[in-house]
């Protein structure tokens, strides 16, 4: 059965989107059929962040009522599926943010992981991004702000109904000032699933417009990712270095776009 699960913090700058890309790009190379869908509808950073700032098709259409869901997936040259969403201000106009989960919904028909971009806060777009959740995934960073933010995003996700997976710590230095991970799992009260720390790659693989997956993909960040990879799909996975299987998969069903 598909699994949708929302990338979320509570606080802007800690790494949601980077984790989505590389965890969908992760679960992508273990040979699980993954789509991102970026549900930061104000500022969406996922198809920007893989080269593919300008979709003809995107998240804001389908929620407008001017596509349909599969229309705005597109496929990235690894296999990974990724939904982006549009950053131009005039596709804000007629969204309606009820139908993003019946779009959750249809997504699953279309792969077996949905990872969803949460927009940072707690404010509509969250809201709609959480209330379509199987699952929430806490990104955060061993530091106070952070961490006060990412508990107000458990609260919330826990009064929906959610079940909250744990906490992935990003950009970790293992510097006295941070907080230690004991500490952290006190504080959040959810278990601390997975540690990426501070990795150049992560910019360089930004730069590339590329997840660190596949730009890096023996960096320590990328192998963190695996590890995440790992613990959701609850098992080791043999990574597949040969992704044709999982490119011919939907061929001729999904679309592809410059930058994919």
């Amino acid at each position: 059965m598909a699994r949708a699960i929302v990338i979320t913090s509570g606080k802007g700058g800690v790494g949601k989107t980077t984790s989505a890309i590389n965890l969908g790009a992760a679960l992508n190379k273990f040979g699980e059929d993954v789509l991102v869908i970026d549900a930061n509808v104000t500022t969406p950073n996922v198809g920007i962040n893989l080269g593919a700032p300008n979709v003809p098709v995107s998240l804001h259409h389908v929620l407008s009522g001017k596509a349909k869901t599969h229309e705005a997936v597109y496929e990235h040259d690894s296999g990974m599926k990724v939904m982006p969403g549009s950053i131009s201000p005039q596709h804000m106009k007629n969204m309606k943010y009820e139908k993003f989960d019946e779009l959750v919904k249809q997504a699953k028909r279309l792969a077996d992981f949905i990872i969803v971009d949460c927009a940072a806060g707690l404010g509509r777009e969250a809201n709609m991004a959480i209330s379509a959740a199987d699952e929430i995934l806490i990104i955060t960073q061993p530091e106070i702000a952070a961490l006060t933010d990412a508990l107000k995003a458990i609260k919330l996700a826990e009064s929906m109904d959610k079940k909250v997976l744990g906490a992935v710590l990003t950009r970790v230095r293992n510097k006295k000032y941070e907080l230690k991970k004991e500490n952290v799992e006190e504080m959040l009260d959810i278990p601390v699933i997975s540690i990426i720390p501070e990795d150049d790659s992560v910019q360089e693989a930004l730069r590339i417009k590329d997840a660190v997956l596949h730009t890096h993909p023996r960096s320590k960040a990328a192998k963190g990712y695996k590890e995440l990879a790992s613990y959701l799909t609850g098992e080791r996975i043999k990574e597949k270095e040969n992704w044709v299987i999982s490119l011919l998969k939907n061929i001729g069903f999904i679309k592809k776009t410059e930058g994919f």
